[in-house]
């Protein structure tokens, strides 16, 4: 992802959040699950910086949102325990796979500090700047 699309991306999330009134952690990451770009809001739990980079890893890695990793990763699931490999994983929303326009899986991001709902909400405003 080009450097522009990446800070447009994360600034698209910053307001979100703050429109939402609510303190976040953003974590953008390649399509090889490595970072490229960050934002930890003035006043956000400490807790939620690894979350975030989790819920972006795990959608980076498996290329499927963290929600949909809950459907698999649960007790009941087909795949319980699975979010305890590669380093751990987020089973709960808030991570979205990022993918180009014509499909291609470009990265992912992770939101963390908010509500499960919110965290979604403003990570998809990050994802809908692929698609503009």
């Amino acid at each position: 992802m080009q450097d522009t699309i990446v800070t447009a991306m994360l600034d698209a999330a910053h307001t979100k959040a703050k429109k939402l009134g609510v303190k976040v952690c953003i974590s953008i990451l390649d399509a090889a699950a490595w970072p490229a770009a960050f934002l930890r809001m003035e006043g956000t739990i400490l807790g939620a910086i690894d979350v975030a980079n989790k819920k972006a890893r795990t959608a980076a890695l498996f290329h499927m949102d963290s929600a949909d990793f809950a459907k698999i990763g649960h007790p009941d699931g087909g795949a319980y325990t699975l979010e305890n490999t590669n380093g751990g994983m987020a089973s709960f929303g808030g991570g979205l796979v990022l993918k180009a326009a014509d499909g291609t899986v470009v990265g992912a991001i992770g939101v963390s500090g908010a509500s499960t709902e919110e965290d979604i909400a403003i990570a998809r405003v990050a994802a809908n700047i692929l698609l503009a």
